[in-house]
Order: C-alpha cells, then sequence, then structure tokens
C-alpha cells in the first residue's frame, strides 16, 4: 500500500485517531517528509507545543516515530528532530487485530460456560450464582430475575471470529 493510500485509509485514520486523540491528529494525520521539529510542527499546524509533544511521543511508543538530538555548541540546548515512519502500521493493526481475535475467543468461551439472568427493568445481568445469592432477585429494583438466552450473542461472536481469522489468516 503506498503512503499516501496509507492515510487515507480509513482503519489507519481510527487507528491513529484511537492512539493520539482529536489534539494529536493533526500531527498523526500529515507527518511531514523528513525530519522535523515539534516547535515547527506546532508553529505549521497552529497547535499548542504539548499536544504536539504528547503526540509525537506516543507515535514514538508504537514504533511510528523516531528522534535525533542535536546540541547546540554555544546554548548546549538540545534540538530533537522527529522523523515519522509508518511502515509498521499494518503490522501493528496485524497484532490489534490477533489481540481483539483472541479478546473474543475468551469471551465467547465466557459466554458459553455460564448460566445468565436479567433484570429487565435494570437491564443488569448476572451469572446463575449471582442471581442464586440475590434470590432470583434484582438486588436493584426488587425485581424478579429472568433466564436470559445468549445465542444470539455467541452467534454474532462466531461470525465476527471468522471474519477475524479470515483477515488474518489464522486456521479455525
Amino acid at each position: 500500500m503506498a503512503f499516501e493510500d496509507l492515510l487515507e485509509d480509513p482503519v489507519v485514520q481510527t487507528y491513529l485517531h484511537e492512539l493520539v486523540g482529536p489534539r494529536g491528529m493533526p500531527v498523526a494525520a500529515a507527518p511531514p517528509d523528513g525530519e522535523v521539529t515539534d516547535e515547527e510542527l506546532a508553529e505549521d499546524l497552529g497547535l499548542e507545543l504539548n499536544d504536539v509533544r504528547r503526540a509525537l511521543f506516543i507515535l514514538y511508543e508504537n514504533d511510528l516515530a523516531s528522534y535525533r538530538r542535536l546540541r547546540d555548541e554555544d546554548s548546549g540546548w538540545l534540538t530533537y528532530l522527529w522523523t515519522f515512519e509508518y511502515e509498521s502500521i499494518p503490522g501493528n493493526l496485524q497484532d490489534e487485530m490477533g489481540r481483539l481475535l483472541e479478546a473474543l475467543e475468551e469471551r465467547r468461551e465466557y459466554e458459553r460456560n455460564n448460566e445468565f439472568y436479567l433484570c429487565e427493568v435494570d437491564s443488569l445481568r448476572f451469572e446463575f450464582g449471582e442471581a442464586m445469592e440475590f434470590g432470583f432477585e434484582c438486588p436493584q429494583c426488587g425485581s424478579e430475575l429472568e433466564s436470559m438466552e445468549n445465542d444470539r450473542l455467541i452467534d454474532a461472536m462466531d461470525e465476527r471470529i471468522d471474519d477475524l481469522r479470515d483477515s488474518l489468516t489464522v486456521p479455525a
């Protein structure tokens, strides 16, 4: 995928937004070519320097940016020159999808292996043991807890798991 196409991909945009938030998105969404200082970015984008630095640090933590330091010979001040490295975004997204798949599989097993009861008034759900402790009455409103079927939820999880496995080319 070409670099420009990568940045226009809605999945990539969502991923970057989740990482840096709305204040950091201008930094992440339009990375300059070559090295740039945080001060230059703040000025070019019309952002607060702290917002730019926060976004750069988050990108750095996620291997999407790197920096090198230069020390001014006269003043001793350090200047950080930042470079954006978005080549790892596809791999990061694959890793995220893998973690999501694992979490969904665990949740599906939890749903399959437990019996649930629902308070239809307060929309609260309880495992069998909890419901039994409360005498099958909602501890909040006192209404009777009803046995809850979660087959539709499990079916939806199965579909999502299959889709993720197909995307990741993971065998069932």
